[in-house]
């Protein structure tokens, strides 16, 4: 008897789906969806674009390339010397070549860099090269910069030429 009662409440379920789904034709459709008007309305609606399209609203557009018309500059190799500090240099060799001189210097990682006179680190610059020194100025300390600029030698000892 359950047996019986479950399977009409779930007929008496599914009918009134089935109803709700059909549409009722005593309503009238409206007058773009009737077959006399169809016509006449096609022509003044645009077809619908397959493309979709973006409103900004006062909003950046996502899509627009923020470098348009700019140039831009790569770096070689100064961002890993701009990164270094004089107390972090350590002076493994100078060369000359062509009658000018380049330091070659380590970082505490111990990669080799190549110093000419004038380049920029973190805390200086490089004021002069010699035969068996280098001269650091140290113009920051701690990213603070100096009142009075320090000029660091940093020498080859005469063993290790």
């Amino acid at each position: 008897m359950k047996r019986v009662a479950i399977l009409l409440s779930l007929l008496a379920f599914l009918g009134a789906g089935v109803a709700a789904a059909q549409p009722r034709t005593e309503e009238k459709a409206p007058p773009a969806q009737r077959p006399e008007a169809a016509g006449a309305q096609a022509v003044a609606q645009p077809a619908p674009s397959p493309l979709s399209s973006y409103n900004p609203e006062g909003r950046r557009d996502p899509f627009k390339n923020l470098m348009a018309g700019r140039d831009v500059k790569e770096k070689t190799g100064a961002e890993g010397l701009m990164q270094l500090s004089v107390a972090d240099m350590t002076l493994i060799g100078i060369i000359k070549f062509r009658g000018k001189l380049t330091a070659i210097v380590t970082g505490p990682q111990g990669f080799p860099f190549n110093m000419k006179v004038g380049d920029a680190f973190a805390d200086g610059y490089v004021l002069s090269i010699g035969e068996s020194q280098v001269v650091f100025r140290q113009t920051k300390e701690r990213g603070l910069p100096l009142m009075r600029p320090r000029d660091i030698v940093k020498e080859i000892n005469v063993e290790e030429r």
